[in-house]
């Protein structure tokens, strides 16, 4: 019998040992295997909170997911709810719907495990497949946004542009899907005790008993039974399992004993920023702790070479900038988006750390806003930033802003960077919460601005941007 597996270096090992080209095809399941959960939850409480569901509809569907779990019902009848309720509904209005949807919430709860795994049998040439028994209005999305050219789901009958509320055949669901699967095989000319199948339910073991690797990824109770008992490698992810509510609240709540201890410095020695420096790392650690973060640091030493200094950071989620401001520790600021001013959290720590807070629709109004931040530069403190600005969903960099680097020659003290590797294993883009995981952090050296100038800005910040892009290719040795 095989062990569990769930470590995704040994995972991305074992593809890249795999025969290369376009005869090795890689079927994935899309819910509870690429993403978090079930699409389609997902589409009814968006068609609830914006009243495009009927009382009736969502009645309907409850009884016969309840005769499903029973027996009484099979997957058709639930599909064909809603191939009645849109019923003469534009087909391309219903694909606008799926883009905004994945753009909301779905993008968020991707595995990133599962976008490495895909993206290694891209680079090892393989067919990818996105199998999956939902609708093409929640697949498509995420498939264009994965890269995956072939989608085999379930599909609405249309006359024209409208839906007739009927289903398209045959049905994408258990044995169906490995039919699908077969045939699709048959036509690309691969055999599939060559390829690859990733899913979770209990109902794609048909599939997985026809192909070569069967993947059981976060398998339901019975996959799992028959798993273990042919020796298939399983393998689970809790990147994006939503079960971190309650100790995210904790991780913000602890802020309060820290922040207590933090005023009563901050009145003794009269400087506000003395609360900051006490309670923000210890605060941050504490927080981490909760949540089961930890930090892989390389390059320590180069965060204490040169104080100042304008500290840098790939912009991944809503929790970089606190895994920056626990390296930095002490006596920084920083730039922050308008909307966190009013925060009670943010905006208290802002004003206590002098951050600008600024509208990136005025740029004017921006420049102007970063001027105090400059002042306190030239004063011993130092600045902590986002060149990217915005948050990236991807591995690779964003654009550098110029502001970052404007400031640095204005008060004339070095750039450091620091660059983070699987930020978003931790969390996803737009995350309201943390999942316990290690992040890589690598510290480069302090770079000087005496040389720079207006004249060779752009040249030097595309050299920064650069060593960004060099070390995630290629991560420094301990």
């Amino acid at each position: 019998m095989k062990p569990l597996t769930s470590d995704i270096n040994s995972i991305l090992q074992g593809i890249y040992k795999s025969p290369t080209g376009p005869t090795v095809c890689a079927f994935f399941d899309l819910d509870g295997t690429i993403i978090a959960g079930f699409s389609a939850m997902q589409l009814s409480k968006q068609r609830l909170k914006s009243k495009d569901i009927s009382l009736q509809e969502f009645l309907r569907t409850v009884n016969t997911a309840i005769n499903a779990a029973t027996g009484k019902a099979d997957f058709e009848d639930l599909l064909l709810i809603g191939a009645d309720a849109w019923k003469g509904r534009n087909h391309q209005d219903l694909m606008a719907m799926g883009e905004i949807l994945f753009h909301k919430k779905i993008i968020n709860l991707i595995y990133p495990e599962m976008r490495k795994i895909i993206k290694a049998h891209q680079q090892q040439g393989h067919t990818i497949v996105l199998s999956s028994s939902a609708t093409c209005y929640q697949v498509e999305p995420v498939a264009r946004f994965l890269g995956i050219e072939n989608v085999l789901c379930n599909r609405f009958a249309l006359n024209g542009e409208q839906l007739n509320g009927e289903l398209c055949k045959p049905l994408i669901w258990g044995k169906g899907k490995a039919q699908a699967a077969q045939q699709f095989a048959d036509c690309q000319q691969i055999n599939l005790k060559d390829c690859y199948f990733y899913a979770d339910g209990n109902e794609d073991e048909a599939l997985m008993h026809l192909v070569g690797h069967p993947r059981p990824t976060n398998p339901g109770k019975n996959l799992a039974r028959v798993a273990r008992a042919r020796g298939w490698p399983i393998q689970r992810f809790v990147s994006r399992n939503n079960n971190g509510a309650l100790r995210s609240t904790a991780g913000v709540i602890s802020v309060l004993p820290f922040a207590a201890v933090g005023v009563g410095l901050g009145l003794l020695k009269r400087d506000k920023r003395a609360i900051l420096n006490y309670a923000s790392p210890r605060w941050i650690d504490r927080m981490f702790k909760i949540n089961g973060v930890k930090l892989n640091v390389i390059g320590k030493e180069n965060l204490w070479a040169q104080r100042p200094a304008v500290f840098i950071f790939n912009h991944r989620n809503n929790y970089d900038a606190f895994m920056a401001a626990k390296l930095i520790e002490k006596d920084f600021t920083g730039v922050g988006k308008k909307e966190l001013e009013n925060h009670w959290l943010t905006g208290t720590i802002g004003k206590l750390a002098d951050v600008a807070f600024i509208d990136r629709a005025d740029s004017k109004g921006s420049v102007e806003a970063l001027k105090p931040i400059e002042e306190l530069a030239r004063k011993g403190i130092s600045i902590c930033l986002a060149p990217e600005g915005n948050r990236v969903d991807t591995e690779l960099v964003g654009d550098f802003k110029k502001g970052a680097f404007r400031m640095a020659m204005a008060a004339g003290i070095p750039i450091v960077p620091i660059v983070f590797r699987n930020a978003e294993m931790i969390a996803a883009r737009d995350a309201a919460v943390m999942s316990p995981g290690t992040v890589d952090v690598a510290v480069l050296p302090p770079i000087s601005i005496k040389n720079w100038t207006l004249k060779n800005l752009e040249q030097n910040i595309s050299e920064v941007r650069q060593l960004y892009i060099d070390t995630l290719t290629d991560w420094p040795k301990n």
